[in-house]
């Protein structure tokens, strides 16, 4: 949601599109790898690999585009992050806001 939200921002501020791009990108791939553990009913091993293998992922990618473009990078950074960030704002909202 941050992150289409982001468009716009970037589109009227000038920044660099193709930070948008890899930040879009980056989330939704994050998001089909989650879904694609939760649908194979992965033990929990499995799991751990799986978050561990997203951040590598995500590092990775963001390393390589500072090698490439900084300023793509950089926006690119700070959308996945603000996205992230509301992503678990909402998620301790939800847990901590749940009747018991």
């Amino acid at each position: 949601m941050i992150v289409a939200l982001a468009l716009p921002v970037f589109l009227v501020s000038g920044l660099s599109l193709r930070g948008w791009a890899i930040a879009a990108v980056l989330w939704v791939a994050v998001h089909a790898l989650e879904l694609f553990v939760a649908r194979a009913g992965a033990k929990p091993p499995v799991q751990v690999f799986a978050m561990f293998f997203k951040s590598i992922g995500v590092l990775v990618v963001l390393f390589v585009t500072v090698a490439s473009d900084r300023d793509a990078a950089v926006a690119a950074a700070v959308t996945y992050a603000l996205a992230y960030t509301f992503e678990l704002g909402l998620s301790l909202a939800s847990y901590f806001g749940a009747e018991r």
